[in-house]
């Protein structure tokens, strides 16, 4: 295998070999000195390579793209502070669980001396350490054969459940080094299937159940979930409270959906009165559980490819280990019959429109804010919202069509976010791209106005300028 330039296979161009056979399509970086050798294979690869004015872009924008498309979203720096500019975006993107890879370029191998700092430009005593906490995994290459390997198994890490980033480091001399292909590529793991017995216990649970509840998250939409859980929701006849994360599993209109946050007192009574709750891929984080005052339900079943990640909040009864659309799916279809489903789908009816006429009432503009968008957007719109008042009133209460249509921060919570998010979600094909900013937030990335222009990129960036710090104001 040789180079498109007809030389010999270079550590780039394995890095580049790697990032195609995982089907990358669309690539996010800032160029520099060191790592330039990787731009030039991309410039001869179907990888389109979007350049942006800022490191942190890269990170928030492949993380939009990973958001919108549920593909891998790709970001390459350069050295140092290079790559610790990325650190807020892959922090968002670890928090939301999003599969985001990091190609970043180290000091040359040969200027390195372990546990010494010697001062070479961009040299950090160990760069990837400042990413340990908010990846996956740190994978440090050492030579430039372990680079077509490394970046294709750093891709199947970020991808497989449950998703997160994951980091690549390569010493940026050991991209023009000579290279070995990739001879086995890394195998994909197959969705992790229920345990019987896991099965049995759960089914007993919601069998005796008279109140259930379903509260699903953004396991479940990664999962692909929706048309399942909606199945399973209504064998059981029950409500099902979304996530901002999963916000669009089920559509508009289905029989079991609570259009609202359980932040609102109307749906928080139906989580105090459950007698069970069933949990799909959900952590059941502060954010979602107004800081765990929500009580213990009596009895809880959590379906979760991470049981310590089903278990870290609330005390289940049984955790089934699995994949949530292949565990939902077995549930489902083992479940009989329940009568009520047409008198569940009037009381959720009359709650939705009962909490919409209150907020009406109550907060006239936001309410208006909303009604707006939801009456201009198209079904297939991507709504991108940042750390801001229209990004809360968004995340708890648009009406979402579809899966992967509202982009929300609730992860790190990080201001900022949603015009560089949005410039990668615009690429997704997944629909026309709408980000919804503050004035302040805007700023933190307005200069990649200029890369929207280059690039040509289809976004729509709505700002609101409330004229001071509107949630400090709050």
């Amino acid at each position: 295998m040789s180079s498109p330039s007809g030389g010999i296979l270079t550590g780039a161009r394995a890095a580049v070999a790697a990032l195609e056979d995982a089907g990358v399509s669309v690539a996010f970086g800032l160029p520099g000195v060191h790592n330039l050798p990787l731009w030039r294979e991309l410039n001869g690869s179907p990888i389109r390579l979007v350049g942006v004015r800022h490191e942190q872009t890269a990170g928030y924008a492949a993380d939009g793209y990973a958001r919108a498309s549920g593909r891998l979203g790709v970001a390459l720096t350069t050295t140092g502070p290079g790559a610790a500019n990325t650190l807020a975006a892959v922090g968002e993107a670890w928090a939301s669980r999003q599969p985001v890879l990091v190609i970043a370029t180290d000091i040359p191998s040969t200027a390195r001396r372990p546990g010494i700092w010697r001062g070479v430009l961009h040299e950090a005593t160990d760069q990837a350490a400042m990413f340990m906490p908010v990846v996956k995994e740190a994978i440090r290459v050492h030579s430039a054969d372990e680079i077509g390997p490394a970046v294709a198994r750093a891709a199947r890490t970020a991808l497989e459940p449950p998703a997160r980033p994951v980091y690549v480091e390569i010493p940026t001399d050991l991209l023009n080094a000579e290279s070995r292909p990739v001879s086995d590529p890394p195998e994909w793991t197959a969705p992790r299937k229920p345990d019987g017995d896991q099965l049995e216990r759960a089914l007993g649970l919601m069998e005796r159940a008279r109140r259930p509840l379903v509260w699903a998250g953004g396991g479940a939409l990664q999962s692909g979930a929706g048309e399942v859980v909606g199945r399973l929701a209504e064998r059981l006849v029950a409500p099902v409270i979304l996530t901002f994360s999963a916000r669009g599993l089920l559509p508009p209109g289905h029989a079991c959906l609570v259009e609202a946050s359980p932040h609102v007192p109307e749906v928080g009574a139906l989580w105090d009165d459950a007698d069970l709750v069933v949990g799909l891929g959900t952590d059941f984080d502060g954010m979602m559980t107004q800081a765990w005052r929500q009580p213990q339900p009596p009895h809880l079943v959590a379906v979760n490819v991470d049981p310590r990640d089903a278990s870290k909040n609330y005390r289940p009864d049984v955790v089934v280990e699995a994949d949530v659309a292949v565990a939902a799916d077995a549930l489902a279809g083992r479940l009989g019959e329940r009568g009520g489903l047409d008198s569940l789908e009037r009381r959720l009816r009359d709650l939705n429109r009962s909490v919409r006429e209150r907020i009406a009432a109550e907060e006239p503009e936001p309410s208006g804010f909303l009604a707006t968008l939801e009456a201009a957007l198209p079904d297939d719109a991507i709504v991108v919202c940042d750390m801001c008042i229209p990004g809360y009133w968004l995340g708890g209460f648009y009406r979402t069509p579809a899966p992967r249509k509202l982009s929300y921060p609730l992860g790190w919570g990080t201001l900022g976010c949603a015009f560089p998010q949005g410039l990668g979600a615009a690429l997704a094909e997944s629909g026309p791209a709408v980000s919804i900013s503050g004035d302040g937030g805007f700023l933190y990335a307005c200069g990649e106005l200029a890369a929207a222009k280059q690039e040509g990129i289809p976004l729509t960036a709505v700002i609101v300028d409330d004229g001071g710090y509107g949630m400090i104001r709050y």
